[in-house]
């Protein structure tokens, strides 16, 4: 049983896409101007359907679950434009974790991020679905028709990506390497970019977050807003703090049916209010991010 264990822990540490690096080992990072954070915000504007369950904040077997489609229909009616508002407020671009179907249903939404200037990545084709079991010629198709989506819709190939849940497969880097995709948002393992192993291409893991994010803190966890606002400026300072010896990256991933209620949203002004009133700070997109770190490491975009 021992060298069964042995054997499991050598090929899953092996099937790693990136080496081990201990921040303290690492040349410090700078950001323009010598700001101690780089500070990106991640909107999740995705699509849904009415006949998955996974949807729903009440998980249940209904067809259709009417509940829990209209709560994430929510988002593309009103909870998105309140957060533009208040992105808006404070000069703070979005880099949208885009479902491609939200080209075809919702294209308002696509014209105001463009007219914002707001950057765009792949976000699967719908919330519905997720890359985690399927066929390589099946994954290939729909990473391709995301990229392909976005492009001709925005104007731009998205240059990072966020799987819908974060699921990937052993395939996935490999594959949206292949497909221009410059940076990935699924590994919350460190605070900052660093670069993955691909065949072809190159690729880049950023900081994303799987708690500083308000469907977990509100949904899962049951916080408060005050609470929100608390944990935010907590990681913040200590990120500003730190970055003093080398940059940090701050992400703040918000989805629009949640943070956009009307109870909740006074909290996302209250973070953005404080994050913008700090000097030394990169208020920044996810592409500028990986640009600004290859060049400054000697890589090749």
């Amino acid at each position: 049983m021992s060298k069964e264990i042995l054997d499991h822990l050598e090929k899953s540490w092996k099937a790693l896409k990136f080496d081990y690096s201990p921040i303290t080992t690492r040349k410090p990072l700078r950001f323009p101007k010598n700001a101690r954070v780089a500070f990106w915000v991640v909107p999740n504007i995705e699509h849904f359907v009415l006949d998955r369950s996974n949807v729903s904040l009440f998980p249940n077997n209904l067809k259709p679950d009417v509940s829990g489609y209209s709560w994430r229909d929510y988002s593309p009616r009103v909870g998105v434009w309140r957060v533009m508002k208040v992105m808006d407020k404070y000069g703070v671009k979005g880099t949208v974790a885009l479902n491609s179907a939200v080209c075809k249903y919702y294209p308002e939404i696509i014209q105001a991020c463009k007219e914002r200037g707001w950057e765009f990545m792949g976000h699967g084709i719908s919330n519905s679905w997720f890359l985690g079991d399927i066929d390589e010629k099946t994954e290939r198709a729909m990473i391709k028709e995301v990229v392909t989506t976005i492009q001709r819709s925005t104007g731009k190939k998205p240059q990072g990506w966020l799987g819908p849940a974060m699921a990937e497969t052993y395939r996935s880097l490999d594959i949206l390497a292949e497909n221009g995709i410059r940076y990935v948002c699924d590994w919350t393992n460190d605070d900052q970019p660093y670069r993955m192993k691909v065949k072809k291409g190159s690729l880049f893991s950023i900081p994303y977050s799987a708690e500083l994010n308000d469907l977990p803190i509100f949904i899962r966890n049951g916080f408060s807003s005050d609470e929100f606002y608390q944990m935010c400026k907590e990681q913040f300072d200590t990120l500003y703090d730190e970055g003093a010896e080398t940059g940090r990256v701050m992400c703040l991933s918000l989805h629009p049916f949640v943070i956009g209620q009307p109870f909740r949203i006074r909290a996302l002004d209250r973070v953005l209010k404080y994050i913008t009133g700090k000097k030394d700070v990169w208020i920044t997109t996810g592409s500028e991010i990986i640009d600004w770190t290859a060049n400054y490491h000697g890589h090749k975009k």
